[in-house]
């Protein structure tokens, strides 16, 4: 097990992400930062961010947008990224073992996992048009 040190910010950091019903960017999860009262440099929420990250307490997700998201749900599952507001939403559904398996054999990786993030236009959005 990896040893951790949580210093105050990093667990503010974290706490933010964990409670977090989206999948905040470090800029949003700065500005909740502040609304609670905190009051970190920007490199201080980044490299909080990281360290996180890095000892899998949450996960960095680059889902083509310009800026990564986090995630402290670190089960099994994928992501839709509303193309029209940017809005992410989690996906139970589990990717399909012949996709892997297609996957290995067309590159001959031996395949651990995967994440497959899905777009689309989420319900709200389409209901403006």
């Amino acid at each position: 097990m990896k040893s951790l040190n949580l210093t105050t910010q990093r667990k503010a950091v974290y706490d933010v992400v964990r409670n977090a019903d989206d999948h905040p960017t470090a800029a949003e999860v700065m500005n909740r930062l502040v609304e609670q009262g905190y009051n970190f440099a920007y490199g201080t929420v980044y490299n909080s961010l990281r360290y996180l990250t890095d000892k899998e307490l949450i996960r960095e997700l680059k889902l083509g947008e310009a800026a990564s998201r986090y995630d402290a749900k670190l089960d099994d599952h994928q992501h839709i990224l509303c193309e029209v507001c940017g809005r992410v939403d989690e996906v139970m559904t589990k990717v399909p073992e012949k996709w892997s398996a297609a996957v290995a054999k067309e590159t001959g990786y031996d395949v651990h996992h995967a994440h497959v993030v899905f777009g689309g236009v989420c319900q709200s959005c389409r209901q403006k048009k």
